[in-house]
């Protein structure tokens, strides 16, 4: 069993032309000897927002904190801290930050996709 405060973890940070504010942590993973699914968590800046990308695996999202928007169905839906999104696999998707705090969100993904 694991039981920590998210915070603890290391984030990686992503600030380039594809993604911009970004801090993304593994929160459980293949380390941590979860076999079925990988939980992360993302902070996006004010302004910042993750690359629009597609792949084969779905997502789940929690919105936590903040405000902003979801890229999907191909239009922006807005979300805020307490919503939840599925994104099913192979859409097109992206998320950014519409607000004056930190957006956070957090995500789960099958094992079999990329932990980060």
């Amino acid at each position: 069993m694991k039981i920590m405060e998210y915070t603890a973890v290391e984030p990686t940070h992503f600030d380039n032309e594809v993604a911009k504010g970004v801090a993304g942590r593994v929160l459980v993973g293949k380390a941590d000897g979860a076999q079925n699914f990988c939980m992360r968590a993302f902070e996006i800046a004010p302004g910042g927002h993750t690359p629009r990308h597609a792949h084969a695996w779905e997502h789940e999202m929690f919105f936590h904190t903040g405000e902003g928007e979801v890229y999907g169905n191909g239009q922006w839906n807005p979300v805020g801290a307490g919503c939840v999104a599925f994104v099913p696999g192979n859409s097109e998707h992206q998320i950014r930050n519409t607000g004056e705090k930190p957006l956070t969100v957090v995500c789960l993904v099958p094992s079999g996709a990329p932990e980060l």
